[in-house]
């Protein structure tokens, strides 16, 4: 019944679109009757329903060499091919359309037959529940698995990229996200606990520590490595490789979804076979590069194309109007979000956020044993309208609803399924640096070297997962060497991660000591420590190791630091070792300049263009959470602070080994299969 309904409703759009178009015409030229007219039009709408859904998957199958959004664009051609193959098999040749107006018509009736089928699933629970126990089935047998729900239970792991504790919280308690506050509510759903992060508080350091169990010598967002001249980027799929590459040399083993797992929108692998829009894994070409499989089970279906592309356009239309409305009410903070941001924000709150959910939903239907997705549709809005603005707002219940159709297919999946939802770090509310005190963190940084200093600040380059995630779905080259151009070898490479500065000399060798910075360059480090701006420094002594500096000459040791004490008083419990585990990286800079937190407004100051920022000390950003059914045993004892990404991939393998039995060691054993997934998949498997 629903498939006639379907066809009426198309063959009634048909009509209505081809008395409304004059390109569009079906009826011969000699004018027929309404009845010949009508069926024509159900004809032709039926011709067009069958070609959809046989020939469409095969057409979007043969095309994903092409960039992901220029397929999303083709997927409008296509469809309007489609539509004049459909006119064509009408009999007599009564359908004709212009090339241009059969585009239109055919995006007009997919959406449209979306709709109906959407809006009758939906009214109908025992039809939508077979609909989606249908393709279960069809999954299992594909698989040769059981036809019940049967066997240990699999396990979702949902990441809301820059959701802070207290703003889950906050949102949650003013019913902004339903879904969640239904868990909580629940004495029997799920439990929220905090975490503190380590002092680089982004999401490199984050996912690497969670997904492959460390991130020792991760400092910030992107940093310079002195040996190879490069700056490296969390978000460059070269660099992500060379990343994970390392974590996984360092702990021996592939990562938390080496046993069958997928891996859905993130930085990193984290050892699974099944890839989608992970960036590390854009880096690799040849047959064992599957990061853009994800398009094709979305995009197979043209009427998903349709509403992701309408949701698109709409979204890029409501961050103008955002906008425009901020201007006019003279909001402060306020940055520049003019340029290619719209269509940025566009891609991250709908396309990402689409093609992954719709590959979780089939990870589930398939029965894998561990998922993890990034959602980053919140951190990019947050960054640019800040953390707790409106529009942030509105972008977490539009998770919130993701969320609840994740929930509502865990019901009809060959396994039963536990949902963590879990975050990376938060987000930290202020102004710009640039905007505090007219000049960026380089021109302060050139000033006290004596160097020539712009007469206005120039934007600072915004970190950004989502800006870099275009690129590569476009196919555009990303730079992956040094983002600074030097004019001269000694000139500094100063370089920003959210509140979180690094500064590096090129032509001092190895890490640069206070005593040579002094010689060097005298007023830099009373420049920068006693700038109202900056909270403290971070720089080598020859004489006293390792050095934090504040204002009006404050000079601590870092083995000596204590919470609550000096310039680390403002920035609460874990500074102290926070600092102290990033001074004994590697890839630590000459100087590590951390911004000032007002802890009664929680602010901080981004040397970035970003309102809401993250990546160093200071509140919120420090402050992630964990979503947790309540079945699972608790992150940590009673009283006790879960600190640092590599502890909570301990958590989180852990509650795997609850979930799927003793194949998951807590400990991973060796897995040599370098960043080679599948193998190590085998390898943890054996």
């Amino acid at each position: 019944m629903r498939v006639v309904v379907v066809w009426a409703v198309s063959t009634l759009t048909m009509l209505a679109l081809a008395g409304i178009l004059p390109d569009f015409q079906l009826q011969s030229d000699n004018g027929d009757s309404i009845t010949k007219i009508a069926f024509t039009a159900a004809w032709g709408a039926g011709a067009f329903g069958l070609l959809s859904a046989l020939v469409w998957p095969v057409l979007v199958r043969a095309l994903l060499i092409v960039p992901a959004l220029v397929l999303g664009l083709l997927v409008f051609f296509l469809n309007g091919s489609l539509l004049l193959l459909a006119l064509r098999l009408i009999p007599d040749g009564r359908g004709a359309a212009d090339p241009q107006t059969a585009v239109v018509v055919a995006a007009v009736m997919s959406a449209v037959a979306s709709a109906t089928s959407t809006a009758l699933a939906v009214r109908d629970d025992n039809a939508y529940r077979r609909r989606l126990s249908r393709l279960a089935v069809r999954r299992r047998r594909r698989s040769g698995t059981d036809s019940g729900r049967s066997g240990p239970p699999g396990t979702v792991f949902i990441q809301l990229d820059g959701v802070g504790h207290d703003v889950l919280a906050r949102a949650a308690d003013e019913g902004l996200m339903p879904t969640v506050a239904q868990w909580l509510a629940d004495e029997e759903g799920h439990r929220l606990t905090p975490w503190r992060t380590d002092w680089s508080s982004q999401t490199g350091a984050s996912q690497l520590g969670i997904l492959h169990g460390s991130n020792h010598d991760v400092p910030a967002f992107r940093w310079y490595e002195k040996e190879t001249g490069d700056v490296m980027v969390s978000s460059r799929p070269a660099s992500a490789l060379e990343l994970q590459r390392r974590a996984v040399a360092r702990t021996d083993h592939g990562g938390l979804l080496t046993l069958d797992g997928a891996s859905r929108g993130n930085l990193f692998s984290g050892g699974a076979a099944q890839l989608a829009l992970v960036l590390s894994m854009a880096a690799r070409f040849g047959k064992g590069r599957r990061s853009r499989a994800g398009y094709f089970a979305y995009f197979s279906d043209p009427a998903n194309a349709v509403r992701t592309a309408v949701s698109f356009v709409a979204e890029v239309c409501r961050e103008i109007g955002q906008s425009i409305r901020a201007r006019m009410r003279k909001l402060t903070p306020r940055i520049k979000r003019g340029g290619l941001y719209p269509f940025i924000r566009a891609f991250a709150t709908v396309v990402e956020r689409d093609v992954v959910v719709a590959a979780v939903i089939g990870d589930m239907f398939a029965g894998r044993t561990a998922v993890y997705a990034d959602l980053v549709a919140y951190d990019e809005v947050a960054h640019h309208s800040g953390p707790n603005s409106r529009d942030a707002e509105k972008v977490l219940a539009r998770l919130d609803r993701s969320l609840a159709l994740i929930v509502k297919v865990a019901e009809h999946t060959p396994r039963t399924y536990r949902i963590v939802l879990l975050s990376d770090h938060g987000q930290s509310p202020g102004e710009t640096f640039a905007g505090a005190y007219g000049l960026t963190l380089k021109d302060l940084v050139r000033a006290g070297c004596g160097l020539p200093v712009p007469r206005r600040a120039q934007r600072t380059r915004s970190a950004s997962e989502a800006r870099d995630a275009v690129r590569i779905a476009l196919h555009r080259p990303v730079d992956e060497g040094a983002a600074e151009h030097l004019a001269k070898p000694s000139d500094p490479v100063v370089l920003a991660s959210g509140n979180l500065g690094l500064i590096s000399f090129p032509d001092i060798e190895g890490r640069a000591s206070r005593e040579q910075l002094d010689r060097s360059h005298p007023a830099l480090l009373g420049t920068l420590a006693n700038h109202p701006g900056i909270g403290f420094l971070l720089v080598r002594s020859e004489r006293h190791g390792s050095v934090v500096l504040g204002r009006g000459g404050t000079e601590i040791p870092v083995a000596e630091l204590v919470d609550g004490e000096g310039p680390l008083a403002p920035f609460g419990p874990g500074a102290a070792a926070a600092v102290r585990r990033t001074d004994t990286f590697p890839h630590v800079a000459d100087i590590m300049v951390n911004s000032m937190y007002d802890g009664a407004t929680g602010c901080v100051h981004a040397f970035e263009e970003q309102i809401g920022s993250h990546g160093g000390l200071g509140g919120e950003q420090s402050r992630p959470f964990l979503l947790w059914p309540a079945q699972l045993t608790a992150p940590v004892a009673p009283g006790t602070e879960l600190v640092g990404a590599e502890q909570v991939h301990k958590v989180l393998r852990r509650w795997l080994r609850e979930c799927s039995g003793p194949q998951i060691p807590l400990s991973a054993p060796g897995a040599a299969g370098g960043t080679d997934e599948a193998d190590g998949a085998v390898q943890a498997a054996g």
